[in-house]
């Protein structure tokens, strides 16, 4: 996949997400697999298939990603129709559409993701912490009626274990 404007291409083979997929599940490891396009849905698709990921699937929804899915509505639920059954999936989108899709995802039957790796702002010209920008996406997800889970309730939904 094109990454952004710049040179970058991610270079990630069928066989080689086989050996990933493979090696994480050696390992004990749940993976979080990064879904820019409907392509990465078709892989996600056969890796289960072969049984190198475990049902249920842990998937991210990745808009607004420049040469990937598009941030619209429409494509979002493009993804979301094709995705895996019983998946367990968050939605976000990057720079200035990460907080409204922080409103966005749940109306999909997504979680939330926000923070720095994706959005730099709080606000237009106001940089952000990861802790303002989670704060703000509990406050929009309250005011739509949204319950929040904790830490312990995710854990459970997701069936992993606290590390040390």
């Amino acid at each position: 996949m094109n990454f952004g404007a710049g040179e970058t291409v991610m270079v990630n083979t069928y066989p080689t997400l086989r050996k990933m997929a493979a090696r994480l599940k050696e390992l004990g490891v749940r993976p979080e697999l990064e879904v820019f396009d409907t392509g990465h849905l078709v892989a996600v698709h056969d890796l289960i298939k072969e049984g190198l990921i475990d049902d249920p699937p842990l998937i991210q929804l990745c808009m607004g990603i420049p040469y990937g899915a598009p941030g619209d509505l429409t494509t979002l639920m493009a993804l979301v129709h094709r995705l895996p059954p019983r998946a367990i999936y968050s939605a976000f989108s990057i720079g200035r559409m990460q907080l409204p899709y922080a409103a966005l995802a749940p109306l999909a039957g997504a979680n939330v993701r926000v923070g720095l790796e994706d959005n730099l702002y709080l606000s237009h010209g106001r940089y952000a912490t990861n802790a303002e920008l989670v704060q703000r996406a509990i406050e929009i997800l309250e005011r739509i009626g949204v319950r929040v889970m904790g830490p312990d309730e995710v854990r459970e939904k997701l069936t992993i274990k606290a590390q040390a």
